[in-house]
């Protein structure tokens, strides 16, 4: 493998490399990153064969000419932004925030800037000391197109604790929704195994029987609008875009989820208020946990924002 240039890398395919898939062989060439690193390089573009973007799973061929932009890793450090932020709770040890939809919790692939880790820097800085590097004082995480409740520890102490009752499922978590479809059950359990889904890494699915992760969401209709459900979730276990999985998998996506769900909602919401959503109609809107310090209980509350409410009225109202 020869370096072209910072970053740039180049090499030609052996007749002993022929036959190869480009993501293994480039995997081979660059021990240095992970295999998932590698792929997600083909995804994004950066590498080309003979001048062409390929897949991962293309077939070198002998005397191909493969090149590749590898860009540097990202860094530990991350830069507090001054964005402001709707504090619902804080004191010396704990801070939550009421996060909108379209705001990242912390730095990752696509998103390093603008995120509520950033934002919470700025505001807190004692929390720089507090969790990972890029997920400061992050105890667990919210969607992107999420919006509610998120709680951050601002001290170690106040971090095992509260990560230690997630573990242990003594954090209550609620969230309000709206779905489509009519859910017939008044309220129901959904105890099904979450794992990433083998044909997309951006997505995950209700995994195989003895496979994935356990995964637990509680759900209670609260009204049945027409071809909409409003529903209330309260979450056992907290695995990746749990909610939005479990409910597509019985049939009843959510409003506004295009990665699990539909693209148009027909006539039964106007396109302004599905767009208006900025993300997925799902709000975390109640939050409970044992203060690291007092031992009290906290329970807390975020009120449904305009962007669901807006649908909700519309429903209300028979779709006037």
């Amino acid at each position: 493998m020869t370096v072209e240039a910072a970053r740039r890398v180049a090499a030609t395919v052996s007749a002993a490399e022929a036959g190869r898939r480009l993501d293994l062989w480039l995997a081979a060439q660059l021990p240095e990153l992970s295999r998932t690193r590698v792929k997600a390089l083909i995804d994004e573009g950066r590498v080309h064969v003979d001048g062409a973007q390929r897949k991962a799973s293309h077939r070198l061929r002998a005397g191909e000419r493969v090149r590749a932009l590898v860009p540097p890793p990202p860094s530990d450090e991350m830069a507090a932004e001054s964005i402001p932020l709707r504090v619902v709770f804080e004191d010396a040890h704990v801070l939550v925030v009421d996060k909108p939809a379209g705001m990242v919790t912390h730095p990752g692939a696509g998103q390093s800037t603008g995120t509520l880790a950033a934002a919470a820097l700025a505001h807190a800085p004692e929390i720089s000391a507090v969790g990972g590097p890029r997920r400061p004082g992050i105890v667990h995480r919210l969607d992107k197109g999420t919006s509610g409740l998120i709680v951050l520890a601002k001290t170690r102490m106040a971090y095992d604790a509260l990560t230690a009752q997630l573990s242990r499922r003594t954090m209550s978590r609620r969230y309000l929704c709206l779905v489509h479809g009519v859910v017939k059950r008044d309220e129901g359990v959904i105890d099904a195994p979450i794992a990433r889904d083998s044909r997309s890494r951006v997505r995950m699915a209700v995994a195989r029987p003895g496979t994935g992760k356990r995964a637990v969401t509680r759900f209670r209709v609260l009204e049945r609008l027409g071809g909409i459900t409003y529903l209330e979730c309260r979450l056992e276990t907290g695995r990746t875009h749990q909610i939005r999985v479990h409910l597509a998998s019985l049939g009843h996506s959510l409003v506004g989820d295009v990665t699990y769900g539909r693209r148009k909602t027909g006539d039964t919401i106007p396109g302004e208020l599905v767009e208006g959503l900025g993300g997925v109609a799902l709000h975390a809107a109640g939050l409970a946990f044992i203060h690291p310090a007092s031992g009290e209980r906290i329970e807390l509350s975020s009120p449904l924002p305009n962007r669901i409410e807006a649908i909700l009225s519309h429903l209300r109202d028979g779709g006037r």
